[in-house]
């Protein structure tokens, strides 16, 4: 009889919010007038994604793998990196079962964005679209999200062995 090993990983980032950039979020682009600081295309519910996936294996996280020094990161889509923590769980022989992704921002709105984001990780981690929990909420007009500063992201996942 197989024993099944099942591990949880939870991934958190912020980027900060500024004109110039265009705002991506979950590899889709949102209609803003400002976009998230970063070397890459700076796409934080990627990033908080891509660490819970490396955490939950015990991997080196998202800045060991992608550093920002590297110039071949420099304005990188983040897809790019989940796709590589999905193979770096693969080949320590497992497999996403269910994610969880909070988006914590005053503005923009996103609700309008949640299904396209959904069916997009959903397709990327090779889970049923009902495995991807996505919500976005704010804070009140509390800290650094709530004054408009910047934008946060929470990220839990499952995975278990192949």
């Amino acid at each position: 009889m197989k024993v099944v090993s099942t591990r949880v990983g939870i991934g958190f980032d912020a980027h900060r919010l500024s004109r110039g950039r265009k705002l991506v979020l979950g590899g889709e682009t949102i209609e803003y007038e400002r976009g998230l600081e970063g070397h890459s295309d700076a796409d934080v519910l990627m990033h908080a994604l891509t660490d819970a996936l490396l955490g939950a294996v015990a991997a080196p996280d998202i800045g060991s793998l992608f550093p920002s020094g590297d110039p071949q990161w420099k304005g990188a889509s983040s897809q790019l990196f989940l796709e590589k923590a999905r193979e770096v769980v693969q080949e320590k022989g497992f497999r996403p079962q269910q994610v969880d992704v909070v988006v914590i921002a005053e503005a923009p709105k996103l609700s309008a964005y949640l299904p396209s984001i959904r069916a997009r990780l959903s397709a990327i981690l090779g889970i049923p679209e009902n495995a991807v929990g996505l919500k976005a909420t704010t804070t009140d007009g509390m800290g650094f999200t709530g004054r408009g500063e910047g934008i946060a992201v929470q990220a839990v996942v499952t995975v278990t062995s192949s």
